[in-house]
């Protein structure tokens, strides 16, 4: 048991750690927002279900708390990331420069070539390709 705890807080400790230097080393808003929900999260979740187990072990202690804040912290951090990552969008924030497809503004601007899949994008490009022609 005691291994069991030690991989969850070192792999919480961990994980918020690559989620910190996604904070710091990531270009722009939207990147940087993908480093802390996924692995900020993550980190805090493992880290929480350490403190879970440890005391669960060592004191017989049942925290349904901890078990509601991970809960918390799954459902709100990645709405709220995505919030802002929407927000950034519509005040106009540039992603960065090396982006290839930027697939809110073509939904956004242009509605009625909203694809599904690989195939009907080929189609798609196919009919606009034998239009031109």
């Amino acid at each position: 048991m005691t291994s069991l705890i030690a991989f969850f807080i070192l792999g919480g400790a961990f994980f918020s750690f690559v989620g910190a230097v996604g904070v710091i080393r990531l270009p722009d808003i939207y990147t940087r927002l993908q480093a802390t929900t996924k692995s900020a999260t993550l980190g805090v979740m493992m880290t929480m279900l350490g403190a879970f187990f440890y005391f669960w072990y060592t004191e017989g202690l049942i925290d349904t708390q901890l078990f509601l804040a991970v809960l918390f912290i799954f459902t709100t951090a990645p709405l709220g990331a995505h919030m802002i990552a929407r927000s950034a969008f519509h005040a106009d924030v540039e992603p960065y420069k090396l982006t290839i497809l930027n697939e809110l503004k073509r939904d956004e601007t242009n509605p009625e070539d909203q694809i599904i899949g690989d195939t009907q994008r080929v189609q798609v490009q196919r009919k606009k390709d034998e239009d031109e022609s």
